[in-house]
């Protein structure tokens, strides 16, 4: 099989949309999310997705394989807020690593479906699981009391700690790759690239190829910790990623001009999977698939994208559209950057 990095030499490859817009079809009850295992758990669950790896393993099997059959390249495990902090507010913090190998399991299996499927053309390579891994529910870098500048709610350590678990309980279920997603506290990505290091380090095995994306909170183009988009690109390309690029908080229309930058910058591929535009009143996407589409279109057309997809508000439709308009554009070429002598 061609390995992500072969494949990204001849297309633009595709990843998938949103999970919790997905979910949110099922319209689950208390009792989805309780399962047998957490039958008289003692706070709700509801809300809390990522346990439904472990109660409705159906549901996750079946989102994860539309997003493969709607032309998903790469599929992201079901594990944005499966580490021990995150966690912490169901008191579930102890199922951090049962949550992502059954979240690692789901996605395996809906591959494994996939590829007996009328749908798979084998000539495309892969499909490949990444490992999502998100920016937890707690900053490094800024403090949550505005009473107290200095005081921090959370330590490096403890962040390293609760990604090393999960980066281990991924790696276990035969995830492809790592996915650092969402990064809004530069500071806390660096936590996990310091327990992915650390974790291959350990057990003596190569490093799984590790996909880095930040987000751009509003029109300034800076991250909610206050960086500019090159200053988070220096900050986090010690990691040496096998792409880098940006992902929620804004639209594609509102996304293109810093995916032109980070463009133009990167010395790995590059990444980008916008909501379905901004969300309207209601917090809800009115975006339609083939608008989305279009603009992803334009930036592939310009070079600007390696990988391309949809976050927050994006379904099934959203990546149809996305992988037919890509199919046949050129990716962006690796800049050819002068050795430091």
């Amino acid at each position: 099989m061609k390995t992500i990095q072969e494949l990204l030499k001849n297309r633009i490859l595709v990843i998938d949309g949103a999970m919790g817009t997905m979910i949110q079809r099922y319209k689950l009850e208390e009792a989805d999310y309780r399962g047998e295992q957490f039958k008289n758990w003692h706070i709700d669950v509801k809300g809390n997705n990522e346990v439904l790896c472990i109660t409705r393993p159906d549901i996750i099997r079946a989102i994860h394989k539309e997003y493969l059959d709607a032309g998903a390249d790469i599929i992201e495990t079901n594990t944005f807020n499966a580490q021990a902090v995150s966690m912490a507010d169901y008191d579930m913090s102890r199922f951090s690593r049962q949550l992502n190998l059954a979240a690692a399991a789901c996605a395996r299996e809906a591959v494994e479906e996939f590829k007996q499927s009328p749908n798979y053309d084998v000539s495309r390579g892969g499909p490949f699981v990444a490992g999502a891994i998100g920016p937890l529910n707690k900053t490094l870098s800024l403090s949550p009391d505005v009473n107290n500048p200095g005081y921090r709610s959370i330590s490096f350590d403890e962040a390293a700690n609760a990604y090393y678990e999960q980066i281990e309980a991924l790696a276990d279920g035969g995830v492809d790759l790592l996915l650092i997603e969402t990064i809004f506290d530069t500071l806390n990505a660096k936590a996990a690239i310091f327990a992915i290091r650390k974790y291959f380090a350990d057990v003596k095995m190569p490093i799984l190829p590790v996909m880095i994306s930040g987000t751009i909170t509003d029109a300034s183009g800076r991250t909610l910790s206050g960086q500019t988009l090159e200053a988070f690109y220096t900050s986090v390309m010690h990691a040496r990623p096998i792409s880098i690029g940006l992902n929620c908080a804004l639209g594609a229309k509102e996304m293109r001009p810093h995916i032109e930058e980070l463009s133009q910058i990167a010395a790995c591929y590059t990444s980008a999977y916008p909501n379905a535009g901004l969300p309207n009143a209601m917090g809800e996407y009115d975006e339609r698939p083939d608008q989305t589409a279009h603009f992803i279109e334009d930036w592939a057309k310009e070079g600007y994208v390696n990988i391309v997809g949809g976050c927050c508000g994006t379904t099934p439709d959203h990546i149809r559209h996305i992988a037919e308009a890509v199919k046949n554009i050129t990716p962006r070429p690796l800049p050819v950057v002068e050795p430091v002598l």
